[in-house]
Parts: structure tokens; sequence; C-alpha cells
């Protein structure tokens, strides 16, 4: 179930070292977008990173998706929206894109699995720890 509070939207100007000789945003350049996009709805929850590991897991990307429909150009004012569609097995974040116009430029997806930080094995469920941060009963 998808709760509104797992939703974190982060405003920004799109930098001249984001961009090809072209002018439009190198296609890696996304991935610090949804970063700081990711950073920020942890941070919502009060699961940050320091918190992750402070709870002893670590939460490693091991899957992304992309869609690219328009192209950001340097200087374009872009939004940038994540939220939290998955949580009990595996951590899937949601990711919009809109330009100034309110235009989907990009839609994308990304899956966290927990990780022991202790044993280095891969957890099959979501932690506790992170289903109380989330609010929903484990």
């Amino acid at each position: 179930m998808r709760d509104a509070s797992w939703r974190a939207e982060i405003e920004r100007v799109v930098s001249f070292h984001d961009c090809d000789p072209m002018g439009v945003v190198w296609h890696g350049n996304y991935f610090r977008y949804f970063e700081v996009a990711r950073e920020a709805l942890l941070r919502s929850i009060n699961y940050s990173y320091a918190e992750m590991s402070a709870s002893g897991y670590v939460w490693p990307v091991v899957d992304t998706r992309v869609k690219y429909r328009l192209p950001l150009r340097c200087e374009e004012a872009i939004r940038v929206e994540a939220s939290i569609s998955e949580y009990e097995n595996r951590l899937r974040i949601d990711y919009v894109i809109r330009n100034a116009a309110g235009q989907v430029t990009t839609k994308a997806h990304t899956l966290q699995v927990a990780v022991s930080a202790s044993t280095q094995e891969m957890c099959f469920v979501s932690p506790d720890i992170l289903l109380q941060r989330l609010g929903v009963s484990s």
C-alpha cells in the first residue's frame, strides 16, 4: 500500500557541468538527481543513510530502470519526485522528473535490498526498522 507521506520532491536548476556538448543533460547524470531525491525521501521517514548504517543494514541499489521522454537542458528548472512503492521484500523507489512547464520528462525506479552489515547476507524480507520508519506493522 502506498502512503502519501512516502514521497519527497526536490527542485533544482540543471547545471552546465551536467550537460553534454549539445547542452542536453548527459544520461548518466540523471542518477545524481534521483539520488538527491532519494536522500530527501529517506530523511523524511527518518531513515537516512547514516540511520540505515546505525541500524545495522546497508541498502545497495541492485536494479534501476529509466525512461527518458524529453531532454533536460542547461539552466532548466526541474522538479524530481521520489516515492516508495514497495517495501516488504525490497525497497522500490519511483522517480518522476518534471520540467518547469510540468511536463514529465523522465520516469525511473530503483530497487534496493537490505543487507546485514555484520554478516553481509542479503535479507529476503525488509527489516523491522524500515517497517517502523514507514509506520506499518511488521
